[in-house]
């Protein structure tokens, strides 16, 4: 595989030239404040996430700071950007952070692996974006890109993180701070001109050398991706009930709980899902709370 079809020089002078202004790609961003944006962005929209990573950052602005507060606080500053579980896993790696580090966010990669609930895009990311480390990083985003730039394809197939990682390898440049730039500017490139549904390719920076635009833009054919639904599901009634747990000064009785939902078997299954995830807790007369709020 070539990177002509990505060349390096052209998308870092686009991305410099009309990347988003980002809170947390500005030079005084810490690496704690690239951190929490990574975990908030992962299935939520920037215009979501800035408000909340702003008075994140305003209230626990190192590890430490989070790592001292309890998982009730934690959770409710979460407040609705959704998968809550992510604000738990936060507050577990800035335990670890704070205990281990000395509270400073790790820069390579394995070490970032080994902490609580970062994953291998969240450990990249952190490596590339806060410290400038030439390493592949690849999002949903990413892997669109490179399927229809490099390969000619509509869309990306199935993850296969062994072989998305070996193409953005490939197409790195040598030098880290380009390569953790080239980076950026790809994952850019694929959230506001090579989308998913309405790509603006008259905007593609690199389309001469397109591949999937070379081809003709032939339609996605491999396997159908799942649709995320929300109304009605699990995740939505989970919701509901973190809601009730949240807007509350402690403990609530099982009737407040069961306001929020009709059916019964789906509202029971989702508190027993929550109970088992850690994100709630059920006092000794038979109250529900958030973790350590009663």
């Amino acid at each position: 595989m070539t990177s002509a079809a990505l060349d390096p020089d052209v998308l870092i002078s686009w991305f410099d030239a009309t990347a988003r202004d980002l809170p947390w790609r500005r030079p005084e961003c810490t690496p704690w404040g690239v951190l929490v944006s990574e975990i908030m962005l992962q299935q939520t929209p920037v215009a979501r996430v800035e408000p909340v990573w702003h008075e994140w950052l305003r209230r626990w602005p190192t590890p430490s700071a989070l790592a001292a507060a309890s998982q009730a606080e934690v959770l409710r500053a979460w407040g609705k950007l959704g998968y809550p579980r992510r604000a738990l896993r936060l507050h577990a790696a800035a335990t670890a952070i704070a205990e281990h580090h000395g509270d400073a966010v790790p820069s390579d990669v394995d070490t970032l692996l080994a902490l609580p609930g970062i994953g291998a895009y969240t450990a990249r990311a952190v490596a590339a974006f806060a410290y400038g480390r030439r390493c592949p990083v690849v999002d949903t985003n990413v892997r669109r890109v490179v399927a229809r730039a490099v390969h000619g394809a509509g869309d990306a197939g199935p993850p296969s993180t062994t072989r998305d990682l070996a193409d953005v390898e490939a197409l790195l440049p040598a030098d880290e701070a380009d390569a953790a730039r080239y980076s950026a500017a790809v994952m850019e490139l694929g959230q506001v001109v090579c989308t998913a549904r309405s790509p603006r390719c008259v905007d593609c920076p690199v389309l001469d050398g397109c591949a999937w635009h070379r081809n003709g833009r032939p339609a996605y054919n491999g396997p159908a991706k799942p649709v995320q639904k929300f109304a009605g599901t699990d995740r939505q009634v989970r919701g509901l009930l973190l809601d009730v747990l949240r807007d509350s000064s402690g403990p609530v009785v099982r009737a407040r709980l069961d306001a929020v939902w009709a059916d019964a078997g789906q509202r029971d299954r989702c508190l027993d899902s929550l109970l088992v995830d850690g994100l709630v807790e059920q006092t000794d007369d038979g109250r529900f709370a958030l973790p350590g709020d009663h």
